[in-house]
Formats: structure tokens, sequence, C-alpha cells
């Protein structure tokens, strides 16, 4: 929130750029930045942002993913000095389908950015390795990095069940059991979802994201009644790849035979928040996020 105040403080008509990839959160972020007054400019990765983001631009314009130079100069054209990364890429399509990241031509800026994990390969291509190359870019050039939770901070979910119903005693066995293991899983930067039922490991999120994790996990579990658990990194930056869900995440996880999400509070992006409440709502999924799961887990069994 310090840094979006900032930017008010000091410009009657403050700029910002979002460089949008998929799903509706970049959408919200849009939206609440022009209706708080700021000049939005979006570079919109081809394949993954909506075109619906243009109502919301004082300027927006559609480029590869792996053409890094060219959002960069497409920011600075405009005197855009703070940017937010906001939505999701398919990394699993970028880098392992067809001739892999080669395939979506990466202009030079790309190329010296990422040669190390890429070409030499004396880095690895995790996504903290990645994104924290990416923002060495957008630094080069003197553009800042913001969390979208700063533009945006009514996205973050604060602690508490946020559905009718709350989980049962067996679920919150579940998710006391394995909030710890997802929280490792996050450290060692392999993925941020687990899945679990009677405290066992179902399935790990890993390159393929969240929605195949489930639909695996819907194969793996068909009785059902599985606990789906999205931490956040240990060490995580808030300005990329902060755990998300959504209305999507609901019908996936339905569909799949699951019953209960849990979250972390202060640390997870809640989007299209009526909708997606709505939804679990409607089928009995329990939603609950909290701060320390292990701690409440033992509370409510102690209770029970």
């Amino acid at each position: 929130m310090k840094l979006a105040l900032a930017i008010q403080a000091n410009s009657s008509a403050p700029k910002v750029g979002i460089v949008a990839g998929w799903g509706s959160f970049p959408i919200e972020v849009a939206e609440h930045c022009h209706a708080r007054g700021y000049e939005v400019y979006i570079a919109a990765i081809k394949g993954h942002a909506d075109p619906r983001l243009r109502q919301f631009a004082e300027a927006m314009k559609w480029f590869g993913v792996a053409k890094l130079g060219g959002q960069l100069h497409f920011f600075q054209h405009h005197g855009v000095q703070q940017v937010t990364l906001a939505g999701k890429l398919f990394k699993d399509k970028i880098l392992f389908h067809g001739l892999g990241w080669i395939e979506h031509l990466p202009d030079l800026t790309c190329l010296r950015t990422l040669y190390r994990s890429f070409i030499t390969r004396s880095n690895d291509t995790r996504d903290d390795t990645i994104l924290s190359a990416v923002a060495g870019a957008f630094t080069n050039r003197n553009i800042q990095l913001l969390p979208a939770t700063d533009l945006a901070p009514q996205l973050m979910v604060n602690d508490g069940c946020l559905t009718r119903r709350t989980p049962n005693r067996r679920e919150m066995l579940d998710i006391q059991f394995g909030w710890q293991i997802a929280r490792q899983m996050g450290g060692l930067d392999v993925g941020q979802s687990i899945t679990v039922r009677d405290q066992t490991v179902l399935g790990v999120e890993a390159v393929e994201g969240t929605d195949a994790l489930i639909a695996r996990t819907g194969q793996l579990c068909p009785r059902g009644g599985f606990t789906l658990i999205k931490v956040a990194k240990p060490n995580q930056d808030m300005r990329f790849d902060v755990p998300t869900i959504g209305s999507r995440t609901i019908e996936n996880v339905v569909k799949a035979g699951g019953t209960t999400i849990a979250i972390e509070a202060h640390r997870t992006i809640l989007v299209d928040r009526d909708h997606t409440l709505a939804l679990a709502n409607r089928h009995r999924i329990a939603i609950i996020a909290q701060i320390n799961a292990n701690a409440e887990a033992r509370s409510m069994n102690d209770a029970a």
C-alpha cells in the first residue's frame, strides 16, 4: 500500500503499467487502478491476457511472452516508471511444448536477461530465478516493480472461514497434516499447492499448475473428499507468483470431488470474490484462510 500511496502523492495523474497474463486477476487490478484515477498502460501477453482489459487502459499493446525488450520500451515510451505483474503464465506450455521457449522468438533483451537459465544453463529455471532476472531487467531501465496487492489491496484475504460451511474435524486434520508439507514444497520453489485426504498427500503441484493438480487428484481419489492446500513460499516475493484462487479453482475442485480449500491469510489473492464465494457456498466447499494452520487446527480439534 505504501508504494501505491507514494505514487499518488507525487503525481496528479499517476501512471501505472501492468504486464497482464491469464485470468481475471489482471482485470481486477486494472479496473481498480482505473477507478482510482491512475493512467493504466497494459502490456498484454498474447495467448494469455483477456481483451476486456482494453476498456481500463490509456494504452494497451499485445506482446509475445518472450518480447521483454518490447514491453520495457512500451512502458518507457509512455513514461511509466512503476509496473506490476498480474496473471498466470502457462510455464509448461511455454517451455516444454513444440520447440520450447525459442519458439516464442525471444528478443535480444530477453536473451540477455535469461541466457544463464536457457543458454549456458548455469542458472536453473525455477520461477524465483526467472522472475528475479526479469525484475532486474526492469530495474536496469529505472522501472520499479510493484506488488499488485499494493495497487488493489482488497484482493488479499483476511484470516477466518470465508464460506458458510466450516471444515469438519477430518478436514481440519488434513489441513494440519498438510500445511507444513505445502510450506516446505513452496520453500523448494517446486509448487504452492498440495492435495490431502485422510492425512495422505495425494498430489503435489509442479510445473503443470494447480488446475492440473486438482484434476489429477480427482483421478487418484475417485471417492472425493480431499482438501486443497495452497500457501505462499516462506520468503514469498509479493511482486510476483502470489498464490491465487478464484471461481475456476472452485469449479475444478467441485468437478474433482474436493470439499475443502485451505489458503494462507494475508498472502493469498482471492479474485472475483463475490462470485467465487457464492459458488463455493452453492457446492458446500469450505474455504478457510489461516495465518498459522497448525495452531488453528489444534484449537478446533480440542474444541471438537
